[in-house]
């Protein structure tokens, strides 16, 4: 189920976010943002639990550092049908370090360990942590290998490590993304010396042929913003990776069109505005003659007002008159990018 997944990104991958994506791969696992323990439980359950049920496989991942609280949110979420639990510990961000949880976990091994275990002993489904390969200057293999040996203790079996550390202090979320350097070799090393665990590689990846490789030292990638900025990533995944030789590649317009479908529908049984689900399939298009008109429309606040399936043939009448100022049908462009993938 790990072979290939996207990442949870907070404000990005809610459930209109990923039941596009899930138009364009249908074995990939799918996760949701982050959500705390105290907020499920103190919160709008519906809403932050809500998800489509096309979506599947799809994990919900939590925050949190309290195992009763975390217990009660796993149980929550099992009994509406996730497939997964996983529990963040690589978020860096200064929120997530003043509510005790995230990266600054793995300085805690044990309580991690506690809090696995109480969860898997309440859901039948597995318990899963994401996580870095170490915090602030803490570079030494052993010290991620002891935080993977004693949390595996509660019962973890599946690892999704993000190949750099976190740097708790001085460097924001998005720096921490791209300054502490990627060490892909340490999670091979893992994978070496827990063979009997599923050992998950994340953290700059951008091609499929980035990808590949490494399904030949760990058990699954997860991909994280290059899948949200440029989706049709995903599109040759099921086939590729998963030797689903069945699934049909789609085109834009067809995933366009169902997202359409998608928008008319939660409007009208969820009142959902199509522009909060538009803004996560910007990047449909990308590197496409007329790409940037297209974004343009469907990314305009001033159509807010218009129906969906208006503003999608304002979009449509930008992707044709750039296909005939081209001189290269649309389709034909489309088929040599997809033969790249």
């Amino acid at each position: 189920m790990w072979r290939l997944s996207v990442a949870p990104m907070m404000g990005w991958t809610d459930r209109h976010c990923r039941f596009f994506h899930r138009l364009l791969t249908r074995h990939t696992l799918l996760y949701t943002e982050m959500v705390t323990s105290s907020a499920l439980i103190h919160g709008d359950t519906d809403q932050l639990l809500a998800y489509n049920d096309e979506e599947h496989p799809v994990a919900l991942q939590l925050g949190g550092s309290e195992p009763a609280d975390l217990a009660r949110a796993a149980r929550m979420g099992q009994e509406r049908g996730y497939d997964e639990i996983n529990l963040n510990c690589g978020c860096p961000s200064e929120r997530v370090l003043k509510g005790a949880f995230g990266a600054c976990l793995m300085g805690e091994a044990e309580l991690v360990r506690d809090c696995v275990k109480a969860m898997a002993d309440v859901v039948d489904v597995p318990v899963t942590v994401k996580h870095r390969i170490g915090i602030d200057k803490i570079e030494s293999y052993d010290f991620v290998r002891d935080f993977i040996g004693t949390v595996a203790e509660g019962g973890c079996q599946v690892f999704i490590v993000h190949a750099r550390n976190a740097w708790l202090k001085g460097l924001s979320p998005k720096e921490n993304r791209e300054i502490p350097p990627l060490r892909y070799e340490l999670v091979h090393r893992l994978k070496q010396e827990f063979p009997h665990l599923t050992i998950a590689i994340n953290g700059g990846f951008k091609t499929n042929d980035d990808i590949a490789p490494q399904l030949e030292q760990v058990d699954g990638v997860m991909v994280g913003r290059e899948a949200y900025h440029n989706p049709w990533l995903m599109v040759d995944w099921d086939r590729r990776f998963y030797g689903d030789t069945a699934s049909l590649v789609p085109d834009r317009e067809a995933i366009e069109l169902a997202m359409v479908d998608y928008m008319e529908r939660a409007a009208a049984e969820d009142g959902v505005n199509w522009y909060s689900i538009a803004s996560h399939m910007l990047g449909l298009r990308h590197g496409l003659r007329g790409a940037r008109k297209w974004r343009q429309v469907w990314s305009d606040h001033r159509l807010k007002p218009l129906p969906a399936r208006e503003v999608w043939a304002m979009a449509q009448a930008h992707v044709s008159r750039s296909a005939s100022d081209g001189g290269m049908h649309a389709g034909a462009k489309e088929q040599v990018s997809v033969s790249h993938n």
